[in-house]
């Protein structure tokens, strides 16, 4: 397994181009099953995520073609979807245990066939995923499931109906399902307490340039009339907003300045506004968002993860390497999932001062400096706030298993040596 070495106390300048994001591209993605004709999706970032799900649709019977192009300011990936007629609607293991998010073929390949065969999923191991939201939504559609050999067989004679539908938290990953799934169902389906996302909406409006209609993105109820069939279209993804929030700490906690090329504010508000609580400067330019760390004297702030509008349970790692080296204490507290403070061991590896009350709640009292250390990644988010702590620890630092941080991060190194950072990939065979 690859590692990455960092030497700390580099201050970082200029600009980071932040990427299509992954958590939109990947139900879009599989938003391109609803149709037989092409589906072309701009701006994808180059992440083994992609990869994942690229050679799990080929596996289907999906036609994928992949170009490289330069857009907004940096190389990304255009590429064409075209399932004329699928050649298995089964959704192996061996696809699937790579990544979660695999199981966004489910709503669309039960709505346009009427039956898929999926493993249980895999991931990243930051909490129990149950798939119960996805599934008792869609027998509440018509369809019929159950669970054999490690596998969800789903059947529905016809099409699916329309339902109304009330979560019982606000999952995105159902949300997106349910809303493929609706898409091509008979009848009206109102889904409530609904994911209200910036990647839900991104997704609400490719499927309604596909010929979908769907009224409510942005809110808690989402109402879908199903139409018949769908049509291919050309789609420019959102770019990352957690991407743009954990380069934001990265100015933060090496106290430099980084220009945040194509990040939204509107998606960002709340980890904005702790980030200018703890003395850093935020200032909105053109297309970009300027993090000013200079000079500043880092304060403690607490940070409470809750679902969007909230603040993003995926920027909390990134945020308490930050509280790390501020002064003062924080209260970091993760209500989303109940297993993600992983990274606390080794934060405290690296010399962070971090008490864990039962499974929901840290705090974080800021320590003078923190000491380079080998440190394992556990999880996506948690590998970045490792390369976080690196970045401002005194001596080397090597974090391993970084696969998970290829998942999620487009040319992490290449960003970071752009704006000064000393930080390098050792390959598994050097």
């Amino acid at each position: 397994m690859d590692k990455i070495k960092i030497v700390g106390g580099r201050k970082l300048f200029g600009k980071v181009y932040i990427s299509g994001a992954k958590n939109t591209a990947l139900p879009i993605i599989c938003a391109s099953l609803l149709t037989d004709e092409p589906v072309t999706i701009k701006n994808i970032p180059f992440l083994s995520d992609i990869t994942s799900l690229n050679a799990l649709l080929r596996q289907i019977g999906t036609q994928i073609e992949v170009r490289e192009e330069f857009l907004n300011g940096h190389n990304t990936q255009t590429i064409v979807y075209h399932t004329p007629k699928p050649q298995s609607l089964i959704a192996p293991y061996d696809f699937v245990r790579k990544m979660r998010a695999s199981y966004y073929v489910l709503g669309p390949l039960l709505a346009k066939y009427g039956h898929v065969e999926l493993s249980l999923p895999g991931g990243c191991a930051i909490g129990a995923r149950q798939m119960d939201i996805h599934l008792s939504s869609l027998e509440q559609m018509g369809a019929q499931i159950e669970i054999k050999n490690g596998y969800v067989v789903a059947d529905v004679r016809g099409r699916l109906h329309g339902a109304k539908i009330s979560f019982h938290s606000a999952s995105v990953g159902a949300t997106c399902n349910i809303l493929m799934a609706a898409s091509l169902a008979e009848g009206e389906t109102i889904i409530e307490n609904a994911a209200k996302e910036p990647e839900i909406a991104d997704l609400i409006n490719l499927l309604n340039k596909m010929g979908a209609d769907i009224s409510g993105a942005g809110t808690s109820t989402l109402t879908v009339r199903g139409v018949e069939q769908l049509h291919g279209v050309t789609h420019e993804i959102i770019h990352d907003r957690i991407e743009a929030g954990s380069y934001a700490v990265a100015a933060a906690i090496t106290k430099g300045k980084l220009e945040l090329v194509n990040a939204n504010p509107e998606h960002l508000q709340v980890p904005l506004d702790i980030l200018r609580k703890t003395g850093v400067k935020i200032e909105l330019a053109e297309n970009a968002i300027v993090v000013d760390g200079q000079n500043c004297v880092l304060k403690g702030e607490d940070i409470y993860t809750d679902y969007y509008p909230g603040f993003p349970t995926d920027l909390q790692a990134q945020f308490m390497a930050l509280m790390c080296v501020a002064n003062g204490a924080a209260m970091v507290t993760e209500s989303i999932w109940e297993n993600r403070f992983m990274h606390v061991p080794e934060l405290m590896r690296m010399g962070a001062n971090i008490n864990v009350h039962g499974h929901a709640s840290a705090i974080v009292r800021g320590v003078e400096k923190l000491s380079g250390a080998p440190v394992m990644s556990t999880d996506l988010r948690a590998s970045f706030a490792l390369i976080l702590a690196g970045l401002v620890a005194e001596g080397e630092t090597i974090v391993n298993r970084v696969y998970h941080l290829d998942r999620g991060y487009e040319r992490l190194e290449e960003k970071f040596k752009a704006v000064g950072a000393n930080i390098e990939r050792i390959k598994e065979s050097d």
